[in-house]
């Protein structure tokens, strides 16, 4: 019988496949860069096409001869990123928009002046900001000739990441699944389908629109000429609900936090649908044959992002590596506090129109200094959204992390010191893939639930203890707050 399971991660930064063994052993991966557009100050773009070649090509590599062994296939990926594509031809008409993207700031402020927030908040769990896709969907239509032109045809496909791949692999099937529908602003949490209304709020043609489907179960096959045969598709889901199932996090108050290009946490409420009165996001975390679990998430833009930066555009590092060494030569950041807000600030301030600050400089400011105030910038962040997370009734009892930068040590324990809580991570740190693993190991039926089979595919993990003097952690939270300000 085949057991194999094979995930596409579809990342902000990169492409990723991994061929998972039943038991969660990593058995093969494959990986190659993104190309990044910047045509403007804020504007974030991919190439669709690229998108799609890369995923596959990894995916081939990730297979190997293993093709009759692939028992399904689970895809996670980028959320809010906007593809636009021609129902006809199966090609792209645009770049795509990404999450991270700010150009439609103005058009979410316009919705929030004439009185919409409170309403589309109600129904969505989502905040009127440019991160999420329907104002990127708009923009498409009314700024790109082409997807103008498709939409007056309706030959338009709009979709988010996970659609333009499953498209691709079944040869045009135009579906979503609800982790990923749920953050478009366009479907209420409590409706299986998008909404007419929130479609006409936000100039979104319905028939452009994917169907709404199971994160996990049978939700289509891949046409025979990619893999030799077809495989069936049993995992659909966005990428940080994807790490929330693979850390296991499933029981109401479980919480994740994924540091990856952004910092996303969630708290899963299970069938409690999540209302925030603290700018916290609901969201579907998982449907199973219709029946949906939510989770309380907030997210943060700017994470490996900072490091990235720092690497790129500063050269004050080499390689992300050596934040953590850096960050041990030195006593403290010797008052050096980085506001990482490159692409405005999340949640739960949600200031797209913040800019990025470092404060406290002098003549005894170097590198190391800098790298550890990038790297605690980590942990004030996250403090922020405790505080937000506590006052909406989901207090934090541990903490569970995961994604690229959870690899290093020091930051691993700063989070436990600057939380005073336990902060746990896996061995294996890439649960954003484990977890789509779980999901399609689930919906093909190697496992009766996600919960056995998070609990069999997910490895041993180490914790780490808060240790920090609580006079020296308020020292940092009000140097924080006060660089924030100025943000």
């Amino acid at each position: 019988m085949p057991d194999r399971i094979l995930v596409i991660d579809a990342g902000t930064t990169s492409s990723r496949a991994m061929l998972f063994a039943a038991d969660g052993t990593l058995v093969r991966s494959a990986q190659a860069e993104l190309t990044q557009h910047y045509p403007q100050p804020g504007w974030v773009e991919h190439d669709a096409g690229e998108i799609w070649a890369s995923s596959l090509a990894c995916a081939r590599e990730a297979v190997g001869d293993d093709a009759g062994a692939i028992a399904a296939i689970g895809i996670t990926n980028q959320r809010e990123t906007v593809v636009a594509w021609d129902k006809s031809t199966g090609a792209p008409l645009a770049r795509a928009i990404v999450w991270q993207d700010r150009r439609t700031a103005e058009a979410c402020e316009a919705l929030r002046a004439a009185g919409h927030e409170e309403a589309v908040q109600a129904a969505t769990g989502l905040v009127l900001d440019p991160y999420f896709s329907a104002t990127k969907m708009r923009w498409l239509i009314e700024n790109d000739g082409q997807v103008r032109a498709a939409a007056q045809s309706g030959r338009l496909a709009l979709g988010t990441v996970e659609s333009w791949l499953a498209c691709k692999l079944t040869g045009g099937a135009h579906i979503s699944d609800a982790s990923n529908a749920s953050r478009t602003l366009l479907l209420p949490l409590a409706q299986a389908q998008f909404d007419a209304g929130l479609c006409d709020l936000f100039g979104v043609p319905p028939g452009a629109l994917p169907e709404v489907l199971d994160t996990h179960g049978w939700l289509g096959e891949t046409d025979p000429e990619w893999f030799g045969r077809a495989v069936p598709i049993c995992g659909l889901i966005g990428d940080q609900q994807a790490a929330t199932v693979g850390q296991g996090c499933l029981a109401p108050g479980m919480t994740k936090a994924t540091f990856g290009t952004g910092a996303f946490v969630l708290t899963a409420m299970g069938a409690h649908r999540p209302v925030s009165r603290h700018r916290l996001l609901g969201t579907v975390l998982t449907q199973s044959e219709g029946e949906r679990s939510y989770a309380l998430e907030g997210a943060v833009f700017t994470a490996g992002s900072l490091i990235k930066w720092l690497r790129d555009s500063l050269g004050v590092i080499s390689s992300a590596g050596e934040t953590e060494a850096l960050a041990r030569s030195v006593p403290d950041s010797g008052g050096v506090v980085v506001v990482p807000a490159l692409a405005g600030l999340g949640a739960p301030h949600w200031r797209p129109e913040a800019r990025g600050v470092i404060t406290g400089l002098s003549h005894a400011t170097g590198r190391a200094e800098v790298a550890r105030a990038a790297l605690e910038a980590m942990a004030h962040q996250m403090h922020d959204l405790s505080e937000a997370f506590a006052a909406d009734g989901a207090r934090w009892q541990a903490l569970r992390i995961d994604g690229g930068m959870s690899a290093n040590d020091w930051l691993a324990q700063d989070l436990a010191d600057m939380l005073a809580l336990p902060v746990e991570r896996p061995d294996f740190v890439e649960s954003t893939a484990l977890g789509a693993a779980v999901c399609a190991a689930m919906g093909a039926g190697l496992y009766p639930s996600l919960k056995k089979a998070a609990e069999a595919m997910r490895g041993p993990e180490r914790s780490f203890m808060a240790a920090l003097a609580e006079e020296e952690r308020l020292e940092r939270l009000t140097r924080w707050r006060r660089a924030l300000s100025h943000s």
